[in-house]
């Protein structure tokens, strides 16, 4: 990811889960200031405030689901590259999240193959969608 600090907001309300996907990060890059909430209100509030290089975002989340804390952060952190990381597979779910603007969406039980491969093609600024999605 560079050699500079790369700011990350990991937005997921299960913690042992939200442990995992930070674990995951910091195990493959050393250079990381992460923040992490667990709604989507703080979400947006946090993105509007940090302007995150990067966001992991579960889509059922409490307070505001996650495809409408996207649409909000994709106004007030056009800078911040999304990736989706969530149980939803439905490729009408995938298609509403990529088309707000979300370069990544990872299914949640593929996570542990393909966390670093999305979180990689998202930062060159390329898509990545989960083989776990259906269709």
């Amino acid at each position: 990811m560079g050699t500079s600090s790369i700011q990350v907001l990991v937005v997921e309300d299960y913690e042992p889960f939200r442990r995992f996907l930070i674990s995951t990060l910091r195990n493959r890059w050393e250079r990381l200031n992460i923040h992490e909430v667990s709604d989507g209100l703080e979400a947006v509030r946090e993105a509007q405030r940090l302007q995150p290089d990067l966001i992991l975002l579960d889509i059922r989340l409490p307070t505001l689901n996650g495809i409408e804390a996207a649409r909000r952060i994709h106004e007030l952190s056009p800078i911040s590259k999304i990736v989706f990381v969530t149980q939803e597979s439905s490729p009408d779910v995938v298609q509403e999240a990529l088309g707000l603007g979300a370069l990544g969406y990872v299914v949640k039980t593929d996570a542990g193959r393909e966390l670093i491969a999305a979180v990689e093609a998202v930062r060159e600024g390329r898509l990545f969608v989960s083989a776990g999605v259906a269709g």
